[in-house]
């Protein structure tokens, strides 16, 4: 079976090598692990948000990035493709680790999560679990990590701290934007196992998502961009067999929809449990279903409230 963490571990390789072009840092902690710095301290790139997004799905999905227009006004947009979408989006991509060593926290995705099963259920769903003695894990912080939170990985990842790669970027920066928003093939498919769908029926999935701007702190950035996926995020997805079930896939499903993220999440006095989770989801999403050939079409794009979020000034 693939390896995930080490095609991840080609993509970091080639990161290493060209940090000044993509505007990012390395450095070895004492242990011997490496963590690339994509926008804590440095401005980060397009290419990084690319790479850093690859990486997150275990180097099994082709991401570009085009310039396309909600309501005649462009913005970038991520294109991706998958033909492993469970593996690269469930057991890969999710960001299923809560990492939180003293006072450090970050949401943990990637390769890594295959080798310490977090969680074991989502690995268990998906028939998957990797086998490496390199752990690649993405982390969404403000902070980059030390020492004794490169240790805790190690561990439960079961292998030596020196080979731990780290890749960071805080959600309010380039790369943040761009990978977050190239989560929408995992948005639709978490949502569709979330519901009672089985993941592995999924053959093919394809999205398309605009990046939010970066807007000014981390609690901003985390509305925007996730506004980005439930108001104008698409996904195609090609099943063997579809199920009425998934007409409940879109964002526009949800008791909570209809306001931009940061205003939803301030009525719920910033409390994530007081959210409707359905409310994660894209906010379109198309099924093609292989055994009758028939194509079914959910959910609408919402231009309105996006742009509430994004803060847009026209004159």
């Amino acid at each position: 079976m693939v390896s995930i963490n080490e095609m991840a571990l080609d993509i970091v390789e080639d990161m290493l090598d060209f940090e000044e072009e993509l505007r990012i840092e390395s450095k070895k902690l004492e242990n011997g692990a490496t963590v690339i710095d994509c926008g804590v301290n440095v401005p980060g790139s397009y290419n990084a948000g690319i790479m850093y997004t690859e990486i997150c799905m275990g180097g099994l999905a082709s991401v570009d990035i085009v310039v396309d227009h909600v309501n005649d006004i462009p913005f970038a947009f991520i294109t991706e493709y998958t033909d492993h979408p469970a593996i690269a989006c469930l057991g890969s991509q999710k960001a299923g680790w809560a990492i939180s060593v003293d006072k450090y926290f970050a949401m943990g995705s990637g390769p890594a999560r295959a080798l310490a099963l977090k969680p074991k259920k989502t690995y268990e769903q998906i028939e998957y679990e990797d086998d490496a003695d390199y752990a690649v894990i993405a982390l969404e912080a403000s902070k980059l990590p030390d020492e004794k939170v490169i240790e805790y990985i190690a561990k439960e990842c079961d292998v030596e701290p020196s080979n731990v790669y780290a890749v960071v970027a805080p959600t309010a920066s380039i790369v943040g934007s761009v990978q977050i928003s190239g989560r929408i093939v995992e948005t639709g498919i978490y949502k569709m196992a979330e519901i009672g769908y089985d993941p592995k029926k999924i053959l093919y999935g394809a999205g398309k998502c605009p990046i939010a701007p970066i807007l000014e702190d981390d609690l901003k950035a985390m509305g925007a961009t996730n506004d980005s996926m439930m108001y104008y995020g698409s996904v195609y997805l090609t099943v063997t067999e579809y199920d009425e079930i998934l007409k409940n896939v879109p964002s526009n499903t949800s008791r909570d929809y209809g306001k931009p993220f940061y205003e939803i999440f301030k009525a719920a006095n910033y409390d994530f449990y007081k959210i409707d989770p359905h409310l994660f989801a894209p906010a379109q999403i198309v099924i093609n279903d292989k055994s009758t050939g028939k194509t079914y079409v959910h959910g609408k794009l919402n231009a309105e409230v996006l742009l509430k979020s994004y803060q847009i000034v026209t004159e």
